[in-house]
């Protein structure tokens, strides 16, 4: 595992460390003076175990969380099992469909394998919130339900858009903030984390310490790290993520693919580079440095954290021998495509990209052993590249373009 570059130990470079990279610090002044306590503070982040793979969107908390305990802070990784078996409806214009028992289990043991590739174990307290959940009568949750109206439900941005458009919301929906809340009383802590999809919940949690005579926790929210396309959230479901289990040689490949700018945000959400040497890259790239060495820089330290630093520098060998020892245009065009249907046939892929004057021409290059998607020959006129997919397409020798499937 790399370690973080430890800032000095004061207050404000402590402040300064936790904002890094951060959207929103709710309420700065709160944190100062728990961070003047001289104790480690309670750290809870939550995940609810939907599907069994993490990947590098989820570790834009892990990695703060990792900082935090870089910091002397006691982590709380808390497995939302109960909350996993209602299902939060964050940034869904619909019910999400509640998980079983033991699809829930099942995720949650992937997550605690997954978890410690960023986390310190030794400073790390995995939780499930079924613990005080399941001790829960009819009775205490009627009187958890009691602390909130419907009306400040209804100020939850997705609550509030489907009950304008007409659009059912269970009752047990209401339930998830206000159990993802509980979990921060139950958990005593001083602060929790999550993506600016979670304000809501994450201020339940305040709200729900106050009730009970706690100091409220502070929230600290984080950026949804976009995909590999670089305009939606990174999403299994949409094809543009990083899978943390990915294998060196796929993990090295998809991050050499994002776009120039992209990368900026990577290493200022997925880096442990300290800030100055992050800046003193972009103080070179605009001097003249070729942007495609600081991607290999992200590439090899990510892959270096979640295999090796041996299967990083093989990446890289592989990744260079494909491209014909890297020698790709430093001018090559970046280009969207659009697959309607959810995917594209790669003859209309490269018509749209323009490498070709038509489909006939790349059924044609196809035929004779021209054409190449990430350094990967293509024989198969038929073969579909999935919507939300970025690669490198090449026709013959000369004609490369970075193609970002809309």
């Amino acid at each position: 595992m790399i370690e973080m570059t430890h800032p000095k130990n004061t207050q404000t470079d402590a402040l300064a460390q936790i904002k890094r990279g951060a959207h929103e610090l709710l309420i700065e002044d709160e944190l100062k003076q728990k961070l003047s306590l001289g104790r480690p503070l309670r750290v809870k982040a939550g995940f609810d175990p939907t599907a069994p793979d993490l990947h590098l969107g989820h570790t834009v908390l892990l990695n703060k969380m990792r900082q935090l305990q870089d910091l002397g802070h006691h982590a709380l990784f808390l497995i939302g099992d109960f909350t996993g078996m209602i299902g939060d409806p964050s940034g869904k214009n619909a019910t999400r469909p509640p998980l079983s028992r033991e699809q829930v289990l099942t995720n949650a043991q992937s997550y605690r394998d997954q978890v410690f590739k960023v986390l310190d174990p030794e400073k790390t307290e995995i939780v499930f919130n079924s613990t005080w959940m399941d001790k829960f009568s009819a009775v205490d949750l009627i009187k958890l339900a009691a602390t909130h109206t419907v009306a400040q439900m209804l100020e939850r941005d997705d609550f509030s858009k489907r009950y304008k458009g007409n659009q059912p919301i269970a009752i047990h929906e209401f339930i998830y903030p206000l159990v993802q809340g509980y979990d921060s009383v139950a958990l005593k802590a001083d602060i929790e984390l999550g993506g600016t999809d979670q304000k809501f919940n994450l201020l339940m949690g305040r709200e729900l310490q106050k009730h009970n005579g706690q100091p409220a926790q502070c929230v600290l929210t984080m950026p949804l790290l976009e995909g590999l396309d670089g305009v939606n959230k990174m999403s299994k479901s949409l094809g543009n993520y990083v899978g943390i289990t990915d294998t060196p040689q796929e993990m090295f490949g998809k991050l050499m693919s994002i776009s120039d700018e992209l990368m900026w945000r990577y290493l200022e959400l997925l880096s442990f580079r300290s800030l100055g040497e992050i800046s003193g890259w972009h103080e070179e790239v605009i001097a003249g440095r070729n942007p495609r060495d600081i991607k290999v820089q992200l590439a090899q330290e990510i892959v270096a954290r979640f295999h090796s630093q041996k299967a990083a520098e093989a990446a890289l060998v592989e990744f260079e021998a494909r491209f014909r020892q890297g020698v790709l245009p430093d001018d090559m065009p970046e280009v969207r495509v659009t697959a309607p249907g959810g995917r594209i046939v790669v003859t209309q892929l490269l018509k749209q990209a323009g490498l070709v004057e038509g489909t006939s021409e790349a059924m044609r290059m196809i035929q004779q052993g021209a054409v190449k998607l990430d350094g990967e020959r293509v024989s198969d006129k038929n073969t579909m590249v999935e919507a939300g997919k970025v690669l490198v397409a090449q026709v013959g020798k000369r004609k490369f373009a970075r193609v970002t499937v809309g």
